[in-house]
């Protein structure tokens, strides 16, 4: 998801609406079987303006894109590249 925000939109009160709403929208129409719901943690990483593009273009062509290489095989490599330290 590619969001912008105002200076003054704290992001913890962003992803509380979005993840809340959605979480509604998504049992509401019964989307999946069972009850949906979020995790508890979120990411969130800021985009340089010459990059959006290159951002827009990874969100569009995702699922394809994860058809060769798995979100946790990704999401580890993007990890370990930056040096995080992941809790638990």
């Amino acid at each position: 998801c590619l969001l912008q925000l105002r200076y003054d939109q704290p992001l913890s009160e962003v992803m509380q609406l979005l993840k809340g709403e959605s979480s509604y929208w998504i049992n509401k129409n019964k989307v999946v079987k069972g009850k949906f719901e979020w995790a508890d943690e979120y990411y969130a990483a800021s985009v340089s303006e010459s990059q959006l593009q290159r951002v827009r273009n990874y969100i569009k062509f995702q699922e394809r894109h994860h058809e060769s290489r798995t979100w946790e095989d990704e999401y580890s490599e993007f990890i370990d590249s930056l040096e995080f330290q992941t809790l638990g």
